[in-house]
């Protein structure tokens, strides 16, 4: 069975359609788009409202917004759009040794251009093989997570060490809204991280930037504010491909989020191989629900190859090698039956569990009873 709307189908072992064929994920497209996204004169307002917080908690200070770059399109059109709004950001970049020449010509290119400061943050390499060979070891469909979680915790602990309070980001609703929990979970969840390295890993994890538990729970809403900037522009993904392409030289890559070589390889060989998963179904169903893309145009992208057939053998060589595996050896990792973030620790466990349920409410008993104060 497929949506009548989009082309989400049963991949996704959560996906329920209703009376009319729709699927969940649409109908949650709906109800995020008007709750949270503001376009035309309205997101103008609202963003020069953004504008005008961020501009003036950054008087004095070098950088007012610390943004995130990868040399996709997305963060790209952050750069250019957040440049463009006067605002005065620090890009940042996770340099997680995968990069692709493409990726790295264009962050150099587009920010010199731009003349935005850049700092990049270089992972430790052999921790780092360690911890993404331990997610592949565990055998789940979250085999990216340790690069998602490292880009988060270093943009926030980026912005505090520059006293900055705003974080810029290219998450957007339109484009990005039909992923299933499945197919993805515990981005910002350390605890899960740290368990699988605990079972699959060979070495303690001392390097890799964090979220610590206190900032899973609070999500630095206490010191930093999150403006996810898309959601307040008119953006269209294939108009700012040719904008980027004409005004900063940027150059394409070849799919959502293959800027990076084990992008590329987890999203378009090992998710469909291991689990049927295809990351390009759930990106083109938010591009139809956004109106960028026809449903039939998406059925035949889909029916296509994720990339290339010999591109994908040749990346299968090159991520054995530098796991240090052989080829038959990674293709044995893939063939391993499957595993769930719900199999592990986790934050999100301890969370649940019901002594800290109950720590935090007589922590938040006691609050109130504080700011209650004396009564005469």
């Amino acid at each position: 069975m497929i949506c009548s709307r989009c082309i989400m189908d049963h991949s996704d072992p959560d996906l329920v359609l209703d009376a009319n064929g729709m699927c969940n994920h649409c109908r949650r497209y709906d109800e995020q788009v008007r709750d949270h996204v503001r376009t035309g004169a309205e997101g103008r307002r609202q963003l020069d409202g953004h504008v005008t917080r961020i501009t003036a908690a950054g008087l004095g200070k070098p950088y007012d917004c610390i943004i995130g770059v990868s040399g996709g399109v997305d963060s790209t059109f952050v750069a250019w759009k957040v440049k463009a709004l006067g605002l005065r950001p620090l890009a940042v970049h996770l340099d997680n040794g995968w990069d692709s020449e493409i990726a790295i010509s264009n962050i150099k290119t587009v920010l010199e251009r731009m003349g935005i400061d850049l700092h990049t943050e270089v992972l430790d390499w052999e921790e780092f093989r360690d911890i993404q060979l331990a997610f592949l070891k565990a055998s789940v469909p979250d085999a990216e997570i340790p690069s998602d979680h490292a880009i988060f915790a270093c943009l926030y602990h980026t912005a505090t060490r520059h006293g900055v309070t705003d974080v810029i980001t290219g998450v957007n609703i339109r484009t990005e809204t039909h992923m299933p929990a499945a197919w993805s979970q515990g981005h910002f969840d350390f605890g899960y991280i740290r368990d699988v390295q605990r079972q699959f890993g060979t070495r303690p994890i001392r390097h890799l930037p964090h979220y610590s538990f206190y900032e899973y729970l609070t999500a630095f809403r206490s010191t930093h504010q999150t403006l996810n900037i898309l959601d307040y522009t008119d953006y269209s993904k294939s108009e700012a491909l040719v904008l980027l392409e004409k005004d900063l030289g940027w150059r394409d890559y070849g799919g959502k989020h293959y800027e990076s070589i084990y992008t590329r390889w987890y999203q378009g060989v090992y998710l469909p191989r291991k689990f049927g998963y295809d990351k390009r179904r759930s990106h083109l169903s938010s591009r139809i629900c956004s109106g960028e893309l026809t449903r039939e145009f998406a059925l035949e992208e889909i029916a296509k190859p994720p990339y290339a057939p010999p591109l994908q053998e040749e990346d299968m060589a090159y991520v054995a090698k530098k796991f240090g595996l052989t080829r038959d050896g990674l293709a044995a990792l893939i063939a391993a039956p499957p595993r769930r973030f719900a199999d592990f620790d986790s934050y999100e466990k301890r969370a649940a569990r019901p002594w800290f349920k109950a720590l935090r409410s007589g922590y938040q008993l006691a609050k109130r009873v504080v700011g209650a104060g004396p009564r005469g």
